[in-house]
């Protein structure tokens, strides 16, 4: 299944009715819509400028890790009706041990895309083949610096030669395996013209995906500027670049043509509070749900799941858009 294909699909049908009724049928028929996104470790090795892991306070009531025999469990209660299983969303899951086993799972259940998100720092060439022989269909990359500068002080902890030998790695395994590699690189004031380089360090043989997107507040973060008037104006330019660069090298671009309002909720993200499931060692999905002991579909029936997917249906854009507490982070096509 191409995950993106769908992604795509939700930003060409505008009407949010049409997408809830979908979601609602799926819900009724047992089918597979949440996006599965798990932290089975709340801890970091890195400590990024623009990540919430640099709020000492904040890391403190970040704790605990899926024991083992709980694993099994929480496939058991989820698993069956996720669409796309993202390890990896807040911390970074290349810390726990049974990491393979988490993908071996999601492969076991039959979901059809399984991604892992790291910053790639602890990722070696044995690790990376174990993962894919596991059944992972694709890494997605953290990036806070072109050059290695840049990279290693945004990046606090991390190691640019690590790194790039990820990358080396996945472009040896490429001829073995069938998987993708996306970036994800988050740009502010003082990266974002570096981005001019991007093909002078990275060689577009060795990833697929790349996904350039504007810092946003995600908490008490070391790098706190989050005014981004000073580049306006050069985005599209330097975007426009990047985006010939990538067609040469048969590269996705994922980024919007100008930088967009902090504050914008987007039309087709509406639906996305309700196929996002978080699952952690705090939390797991919503409030409540005793996942040890009740089905998926026995806590959604407690809490009238149903018919709040129904009732979406007829609820116009500005509600949702008030209900929503997403940041703007959704995928945007070139």
């Amino acid at each position: 299944m191409d995950i993106y294909k769908l992604l795509k699909l939700n930003r060409k049908i505008k009407s949010h009715r049409i997408k809830f009724l979908g979601l609602f049928l799926l819900h009724k028929f047992n089918k597979r819509y949440l996006a599965v996104n798990m932290d089975p470790v709340m801890a970091c090795n890195l400590r990024c400028k623009m990540c919430y892991f640099t709020d000492a306070d904040y890391v403190k009531t970040l704790k605990g890790q899926f024991k083992e025999e709980e694993l099994n469990q929480v496939a058991k209660a989820i698993f069956k009706r996720a669409l796309k299983l993202q390890i990896g969303c807040g911390t970074e899951p290349t810390l726990y041990k049974n990491l393979e086993q988490i993908v071996a799972l999601g492969k076991q259940y039959k979901v059809p895309y399984i991604s892992l998100t790291t910053n790639a720092n602890l990722l070696t060439e044995e690790k990376i083949e174990s993962l894919l022989k596991a059944g992972l269909h694709e890494f997605t990359i953290s990036l806070h610096g072109v050059n290695k500068e840049s990279y290693e002080g945004f990046m606090k902890k991390a190691s640019y030669e690590k790194f790039h030998n990820a990358f080396k790695a996945f472009q040896k395994l490429k001829a073995k395996y069938n998987f993708r590699v996306r970036i994800n690189y988050t740009f502010n004031k003082d990266n974002f013209y570096e981005l001019q380089d991007f093909f002078k360090h990275f060689d577009g043989e060795s990833f697929d995906i790349l996904q350039i997107r504007p810092i946003q507040k995600i908490g008490n973060t070391e790098y706190n500027d989050f005014d981004l008037d000073s580049i306006r104006k050069d985005y599209p330019d330097l975007i426009n670049t990047i985006r010939e660069s990538c067609k040469k090298n048969n590269i996705t671009l994922l980024a919007p043509d100008t930088i967009p309002d902090s504050k914008a909720v987007n039309d087709s993200s509406l639906i996305f509070d309700y196929t996002f499931c978080y699952i952690s060692p705090q939390k797991f999905w919503k409030e409540g749900f005793e996942w040890k002991q009740e089905s998926f579909n026995d806590f959604s029936r407690k809490i009238g799941w149903s018919h709040t997917l129904f009732s979406n249906i007829f609820k116009s854009k500005a509600t949702l858009k008030s209900l929503s507490n997403r940041l703007n982070y959704e995928i945007e096509f070139n």
